[in-house]
């Protein structure tokens, strides 16, 4: 039959259970509000100058840089979150594509392109003042009408590649006026009919890194 104390009981069970319940639903409350704070805040990136993956360290210059697409789309250079070179800026051309950095500020000299007219490219590199900074990207064909002079001074600007350099191949370098070493910035695809991405060209290059300043 009924009994008042069971019922009793259950009742203060029932209550206990209602409490509880409501008290997590309470910390569940808080603990979603805290984790969507956090889902929020952790899904927001951290960004770095010119997009690159991780911060460059002090005394360093951020850059990130591909090659031209075919005969398509032009290089793009980013210096310091800068876009220095782009077909946006209107500043890049077939050839080999070049921008000038002071090494120890890290400010834009100057750019160009060189469609490989090769007397005015060389003139160009031989007026290279030491310590600069020499980002080069090649757009369509940059190596057409390169001489053996033209391609030991881009070497003695520190490039491993410039001697293979052929017909329609996609490159990009970093390298500097009075360097004593290899440049570990360069990137260099052959344009080849088996492997090429697009017709009679090989697949964009990008390259990213930190370039160490001149201190003195």
């Amino acid at each position: 039959g009924f009994s008042f104390p069971g019922f009793l009981k259950l009742a203060a069970l029932i209550f206990t259970f209602l409490v509880a319940a409501f008290l997590a639903f309470q910390l569940l409350d808080i603990n979603m509000d805290f984790t969507l704070v956090y889902l929020f805040t952790a899904s927001k990136p951290v960004r770095h100058k010119c997009g690159l993956s991780k911060a460059c360290p002090q005394g360093h210059l951020a850059f990130k840089m591909t090659s031209g697409a075919a005969s398509v789309v032009g290089p793009k250079i980013c210096l310091e979150d800068k876009l220095v070179m782009s077909a946006v800026k209107n500043n890049v051309g077939r050839g080999i594509n070049i921008g000038l950095v002071n090494g120890k500020t890290g400010e834009l000299i100057k750019t160009d392109s060189f469609d490989m007219y090769v007397v005015p490219f060389i003139k160009f590199l031989k007026e290279i003042e030491d310590g600069t900074v020499v980002m080069m990207a090649s757009f369509d064909d940059p190596a057409t009408k390169l001489n053996d002079e033209a391609r030991k001074l881009i070497s003695d600007l520190g490039s491993s590649a410039i001697n293979n350099l052929g017909f329609r191949d996609n490159w990009i370098f970093v390298g500097g006026k009075g360097i004593k070493t290899k440049s570990p910035f360069e990137q260099h695809i052959k344009n080849n009919a088996d492997t090429n991405k697009f017709d009679g060209w090989p697949e964009v290059l990008e390259m990213e890194g930190c370039i160490p300043q001149r201190q003195e």
